[in-house]
């Protein structure tokens, strides 16, 4: 029997594999900036200018936009404080003290936190055997890819950078919930803009007595890698901030995209950072997690479309 695709169903999915995309070539872009400054200062003024990228359009398309602000300016910066400041602060710091090939299974975990964490909070939004062995079966995959590259760095500083990151994906799954159960009251574009320049705001700031400042001019790769954070991170968290607040998109669903993140990013990293190639383990790793990603879209968008014809009859 032919099912026919609900169109919105199919519309969320591919606004957020281009999501992830975005995501995924920011660690190109980290690698090619972060040689020349200072993590927290760096994710602090990417983070910055992606906010004011934003906020022209968030204004454009929404006249009250101050008058929102000030409604919900407490939960507006909070979100700022735990999504952008907390989060990308234990990102940077994190990603800086482990091989990428152990940053990227700790990374690419990330779905399996915020399912976890959607399964207590979110109403309907519970993660059953089936989600739980794909979820499992895709980690496997950023596994074998991570295996693959062979990186040396002291244990503890490792164990340290771990840590880290397992606290990063834990800070990202609650910000996911929060945003996802705060559907009704606060337009995405508003809620991004804001969140994105406060919270980068407060990385620089709180960059300077941790890293000391540097405000020396800085060669052309620099601005070019930060010039393209800044870009992909006000589309990309624009995009997710919208599908978020969506009723009908479940939080765990949705990031389980983000496993095309390490595996786009690595695909990328072969392409255009020197001295990185592809080897057998990470093409195999690849492949595992393409299948799941494969899996979990199949699924949604026939149960989206069994949904969509029950609701058009």
């Amino acid at each position: 029997m032919c099912v026919s695709m609900n169109p919105e169903k199919l519309k969320n999915t591919l606004l957020a594999i281009a999501a992830c995309l975005l995501w995924s070539s920011a660690f190109v872009g980290i690698k090619i900036g972060l040689p020349y400054t200072t993590p927290l200062q760096f994710a602090g003024i990417r983070f910055f200018i992606s906010g004011l990228l934003v906020l022209p359009v968030a204004v454009y398309y929404n006249p009250r936009f101050l008058q929102i602000f000030r409604e919900h300016f407490r939960f507006i910066l909070f979100l700022g404080l735990l999504q952008t400041f907390l989060q990308y602060a234990l990102f940077y710091t994190g990603i800086d003290k482990v091989p990428g090939s152990v940053g990227a299974i700790v990374i690419g975990s990330g779905p399996l936190f915020i399912a976890i964490v959607a399964h207590f909070f979110v109403p309907g939004d519970t993660m059953n055997l089936k989600k739980a062995g794909i979820i499992l079966f895709g980690f496997s995959g950023i596994i074998l890819v991570s295996l693959g590259r062979n990186e040396g760095i002291d244990h503890a500083v490792r164990l340290v950078g771990i840590l880290i990151l397992v606290g990063n994906n834990i800070i990202s799954g609650i910000s996911n919930v929060i945003i996802a159960l705060e559907k009704k009251k606060i337009p995405p574009l508003v809620l991004s803009s804001i969140s994105m320049i406060s919270g980068g705001l407060l990385l620089f700031l709180f960059s300077i007595p941790v890293e000391g400042l540097d405000l020396s001019p800085k060669p052309l790769p620099y601005y070019l890698s930060l010039g393209w954070l800044s870009i992909l991170s006000a589309l990309a968290i624009s995009i997710w901030v919208i599908l978020l607040k969506k009723p009908d998109v479940k939080v765990s669903d949705l990031n389980m995209w983000k496993f095309l993140i390490p595996v786009s990013g690595a695909i990328l990293a072969w392409t255009i950072l020197p001295g990185e190639s592809p080897d057998l383990l990470s093409v195999l790793g690849m492949a595992i997690t393409a299948i799941a990603l494969i899996i979990i879209s199949r699924n949604q968008l026939i149960a989206g479309a069994n949904g969509y014809g029950k609701r058009s009859k």
